[in-house]
C-alpha cells in the first residue's frame, strides 16, 4: 500500500465538498479519477500530495514514498536549456560515473598499498551504478524528450517557451524522476495525437503506480484498470477502465434504487400494520414488535437521481448547394513560419471531416482562415457557417452570462434563452455570473449553446471538447452525430474523432493530405503501406510514396540498430570495469582495459550524435 484515506472529509470555509472518502492506492496500480467539472477532484489530489490537510479522518503514506504531481497548469520553470533541465534529474548518476572514471584512473596509477582500498571503492561504485542504471541516463533523457516532441529544441531555454510547452516539460521531468506514484491532472492537454500515442505506450510500461485525472476516454480505457469517481462529495471505486466504470456505475445506481424502494415498501407495510393493530389488545404485542423493528432499522437514504447530462442540439433551416466550400490554391503562414504551400480544399455537403496534425502544423490557423471571408475562399449558395473558437475569444468576460448569450441570440425570449442555457448545464446561479467568473468548462458549454442557436448548416469547430467534462463531451458527440449538416473540426480527443469523422484532412510537411474513411482507416494508413492509387485519383489522397516509406523503414531500422549497439556498449563497459578491478595489480593489463574503455566511449559518443539526428 502506498497511500490510504480513512474517512477523509474536507471543505472550504466550513462547507464540506468531500465526505468520508475511504480508499487505498497500491504499488503498480493504474487508477483513473473522474468527476464532473467542479466536483472537487483537484482538491482530493492536493490532499493526497500533502498540500492540504483533512478536516476529519486520516491519510496514511508509506514511509519514504516519492510522489510526483503534475498540475493542469503546472508549468516547469528553469533558466537552463531543455536538455540541461532534464540532466539535473541525473546529477547523482553523473557524479557516480565521474567518480568511477576518476577511480579507474587512480587504479591505473596507484601504488601497491593503495590497490585494495581503490578496488573496494571501484566495486562499490559499480554496484551503485548498476542499481541505478546510470549508464543509460542520456538515452532515457533523449527518449522522453523525443517522444514528447522536444527533439528539435534541446538547446532552447525553458523560460522562453509557452505555458503549454513548459507543462509538457514538467511531465517529462516527472517521467525521468520515476516517483513511486505519479499523480497526473489532465496530462493529455497540449499533446498532439502522435505524442498521445507515445505517452500511452510509455506509461503502460511505467514501474510505479499512476493516478490520472483525464477527460480523454481513449487514454483512460487504454491505461487504467480501476476507476475512482467523485460525485456529490462521495468517492466511489470501480474495478475496470472508463468503459467498464460506466457499466458498473449504472448497475450500482440501479441496485441502490431497488434497495431503497424495497425498504420503503417494507416500512410502509410495518407502519400500516402498527396503525391498524396497536390499539387492539389481541394484536398490540405484535404491533409493538414491529415498532421496535422500525426503530432498529437502518433507513437507507433516498438515492439522488443521476444528474442530467448537458443537452445540445444543432439544426438549420436552409439546405445548401452540394459544394459547401472550395478554395483556390493558397499558402498559409504564421509568425514567419510556412504552414501550408499551394494547398487546396473542397468540402461537400454533409461531410464530417476531422482536421489532424502535429502541434504547430497550423490546424487552428487554417480553420480561422477558412472562416475569414478571404477572397480565395468560395462558399456554396445558401451556406451558413458557425465557428467555434477554442479560446472563446468572442465572449465578453465582463458581461453577464445571460447577456452574453442574448447578444448572440437576440431573437430568443428570456424564457427560451434560460431553457437553452439550462439544457447546456448552466443553471440560474451560473447565468447570473459574469463570463469571466465561469470555469473553462462552463464557458465552453456557453459557447456550444450559442452555436446551437445559429441555424448554421456548416459547423467549423476548433477543439470544442477542450475543458468539457466527460458527460458534456459525450452529449456534444450525440448532438453532432445527429446533425445532418456539414462539419469540419479540430480535436485531440481520439474517441470524439473516431465517432464523428468520415474523412480526415491531415496536415503533413506543409501539405493537406486527404484520407477517405474514418479515424480507424486513417490510423491503418499511417501504420501500413497504402495500395497504389489509380491515375485518376488526386495525388494527395495517398499517405506516402514508396520511396518515402522505404526511407522511413530504413530510419526506424537504424534507430533500432543504434539502440541495440548502445546497450551492448554499456554492457561491455560494465564488464571491462569489473575486469579493471580484477587486473588492478597488472599495469599492462590495466592500460589495455583503459584503451578499450576509451574506444567504447568514443563509439558511444558518435552513436548518440547520430541517434539525436534520427529521433
Amino acid at each position: 500500500m502506498l497511500i490510504s484515506f480513512e474517512n477523509v472529509t474536507f471543505g472550504y470555509s466550513g462547507v464540506p465538498i468531500i465526505f468520508g472518502a475511504t480508499f487505498a492506492l497500491h504499488e503498480g496500480e493504474r487508477v483513473g479519477f473522474v468527476g464532473e467539472n467542479g466536483a472537487g477532484k483537484t482538491t482530493l489530489l492536493r490532499l493526497l500530495t500533502g498540500e492540504l490537510s483533512p478536516s476529519e479522518g486520516e491519510i496514511f503514506q508509506k514511509n519514504g514514498i516519492r510522489v510526483g504531481y503534475l498540475e493542469q497548469s503546472g508549468g516547469f520553470s528553469s533558466s537552463s536549456t531543455v536538455y540541461g533541465a532534464m540532466r539535473e534529474v541525473f546529477a547523482e548518476d553523473e557524479a557516480l560515473l565521474s567518480a568511477l572514471h576518476d577511480t579507474q584512473i587512480s587504479l591505473s596509477q596507484a601504488k601497491e598499498s593503495e590497490y585494495a582500498a581503490l578496488s573496494a571503492r571501484l566495486e562499490s561504485l559499480q554496484k551503485r551504478i548498476a542499481a541505478r542504471d546510470s549508464y543509460t541516463y542520456e538515452v532515457r533523457i533523449k527518449t522522453v524528450l523525443g517522444g514528447m516532441g522536444f527533439s528539435g529544441v534541446l538547446t532552447q531555454k525553458v523560460d522562453t517557451m509557452s505555458g503549454g510547452e513548459r507543462t509538457k516539460l514538467k511531465l517529462c521531468r516527472l517521467l525521468l524522476e520515476t516517483p513511486d506514484l505519479l499523480v497526473l491532472d489532465e496530462p493529455t492537454n497540449h499533446l498532439d495525437l502522435k505524442t498521445l500515442f507515445w505517452l500511452e505506450e510509455y506509461l503502460t510500461s511505467y514501474k510505479g503506480a499512476i493516478l490520472v485525472v483525464s477527460h480523454d476516454r481513449y487514454f483512460l480505457d487504454r491505461l487504467t484498470s480501476r476507476t475512482l469517481e467523485l460525485e456529490d462529495g462521495r468517492l466511489f471505486s470501480y474495478k475496470g477502465n472508463y468503459s467498464r466504470y460506466k457499466v458498473l456505475k449504472a448497475e450500482r445506481v440501479e441496485v441502490e434504487r431497488r434497495a431503497y424502494e424495497k425498504q420503503q415498501e417494507e416500512i410502509a407495510k410495518l407502519k400500516d400494520y402498527v396503525s391498524r393493530n396497536i390499539v387492539r389488545a389481541t394484536t398490540a404485542k405484535s404491533a409493538l414488535s414491529r415498532v421496535n423493528k422500525l426503530e432498529r432499522m437502518d433507513v437507507l437514504e433516498r438515492p439522488k437521481p443521476p444528474k442530467s447530462a448537458p443537452r445540445f442540439a444543432f439544426s438549420y433551416d436552409t439546405l445548401p448547394y452540394e459544394r459547401v466550400l472550395a478554395t483556390a490554391p493558397f499558402d498559409l503562414t504564421a509568425d514567419g513560419k510556412i504552414l501550408l504551400k499551394n494547398a487546396k480544399i473542397t468540402v461537400m455537403r454533409g461531410e464530417k471531416i476531422a482536421l489532424v496534425g502535429d502541434n504547430g502544423t497550423g490546424k487552428s490557423t487554417l480553420v480561422k482562415f477558412l472562416t475569414s471571408g478571404d477572397g480565395r475562399i468560395t462558399l456554396g449558395r445558401y451556406v451558413k457557417v458557425a465557428y467555434y473558437d477554442q479560446e472563446n475569444a468572442d465572449l465578453d468576460v465582463r458581461a453577464r452570462v445571460l447577456d452574453a448569450f442574448w447578444e448572440r441570440c437576440p431573437s430568443l425570449s428570456q424564457t427560451d434563452a434560460r431553457a437553452v442555457l439550462a439544457r447546456a448545464g448552466l443553471g440560474a446561479e451560473d447565468i447570473a455570473k459574469t463570463v469571466g467568473e465561469l470555469s473553462g468548462g462552463m464557458r465552453a458549454k456557453l459557447e456550444v449553446a450559442i452555436l446551437g442557436t445559429q441555424n448554421a448548416n456548416f459547423l467549423v469547430l476548433d477543439e470544442p471538447t477542450n475543458h468539457l467534462d466527460l458527460a458534456a463531451r459525450e452529449a456534444l458527440e450525440d448532438a453532432l452525430e445527429a446533425f445532418d449538416g456539414t462539419l469540419l473540426f479540430v480535436s485531440h480527443d481520439r474517441r470524439f474523432i473516431e465517432r464523428l469523422a468520415k474523412k480526415i484532412f491531415a496536415i503533413e510537411n506543409c501539405e493537406i493530405k486527404v484520407f477517405e474513411g474514418g479515424y480507424g482507416e486513417y490510423l491503418a494508413a499511417k501504420r501500413e503501406p497504402v495500395p497504389e492509387k489509380s491515375a485518376e485519383k488526386p495525388k494527395n489522397e495517398g499517405y506516402r510514396s514508396r520511396q518515402e516509406r522505404a526511407k522511413e523503414t530504413q530510419k526506424r531500422t537504424r534507430i533500432r540498430e543504434i539502440e541495440e549497439r548502445i546497450a551492448a556498449i554499456e554492457a561491455e563497459e560494465e564488464a571491462l570495469s569489473l575486469r579493471l578491478a580484477e587486473v588492478a595489480a597488472d599495469y599492462g593489463a590495466v592500460k589495455e582495459v583503459q584503451a578499450a574503455l576509451t574506444a567504447l566511449a568514443a563509439e558511444s559518443d558518435a552513436l548518440y550524435a547520430e541517434y539525436e539526428t534520427l529521433i
